[in-house]
């Protein structure tokens, strides 16, 4: 089995998951040439994922239908997808060939987004990212603690193929709110050195994230300090906490 990340407009990913027999399916391809680029030669894809409506990530549907005429698409229940979308929702299982992944419901970002989970991988879009998360565009600080808390239970070895490639700027973030964690400063480097070489800093791992991301981390007394100092009446619920953290990210500047 082989993962790819397939860079895309300014800072996506599409992920392209393919086996030796040829098989392949892509996950959120918001434009077409990459994924085109990388399947030259190939047959059809079995299956492209969707994760939630977002152009950057549905962008490329049309012209992928276009070479591919009744590739199944698969997505959330969501009509500002580009139909027609064999639409799946939480606890379902889709199945490609030799893949099987089950739907996790995680809203925050969108109402409506959904993560893919199977084979130890994960493909969530914009939901999760390597030491950060997603903008609440659509759902609610309790939304998206709740979805991260979900995906946080998975096991450690889960590959995390998130939307974007986002590492370097949480970094900067998630130092300042954690300071002394040394697993963070040794991630930062990594992906410093790796993104120097040109490298993407995906997939990470769940196991890596939940010692390193300050968002999968609301109830770590470092968090929280440094939540409290910025917000002190958001210190003692975690809800509070985490949207109070999410509220600095977004005005956070390097």
């Amino acid at each position: 089995m082989r993962l790819s990340a397939l860079p895309a407009l300014t800072d996506n990913y599409i992920w392209r998951l393919a086996d030796a027999e040829g098989r392949w399916l892509a996950v959120d391809p918001g434009e077409a040439a990459p994924v085109l680029a990388a399947a030259e030669g190939a047959a059809a894809p079995l299956a492209i994922l969707l994760t939630h409506h977002h152009d950057d990530h549905v962008g490329g549907i049309g012209a992928l239908r276009d070479r591919w005429p009744g590739v199944p698409v698969y997505g959330p229940a969501d009509p500002r997808l580009p139909a027609p979308i064999h639409r799946v929702g939480d606890g379902d299982l889709v199945e490609a060939g030799p893949w099987r992944f089950r739907v996790l419901s995680v809203p925050g970002h969108t109402v409506s987004h959904i993560a893919f989970h199977g084979h130890d991988l994960l493909f969530c879009g914009d939901t999760l990212f390597s030491l950060g998360c997603g903008r609440l565009f659509e759902g609610t600080p309790r939304d998206m603690l709740g979805s991260l808390d979900r995906l946080a239970a998975l096991p450690d070895a889960t590959r995390v193929c998130c939307g974007h490639e986002y590492t370097l700027a949480n970094a900067a973030f998630a130092r300042v709110v954690d300071p002394d964690n040394a697993t963070l400063r040794r991630r930062h480097a990594q992906a410093t050195t790796m993104r120097d070489q040109g490298l993407p800093t995906l997939p990470t791992t769940l196991g890596e994230e939940r010692d390193c991301n300050p968002f999968l981390r609301i109830d770590a007394s470092a968090v929280r300090a440094a939540v409290a100092a910025r917000l002190p009446a958001a210190a003692g619920d975690r809800i509070e906490a985490f949207a109070e953290l999410r509220r600095w990210k977004d005005g956070f500047r390097a």
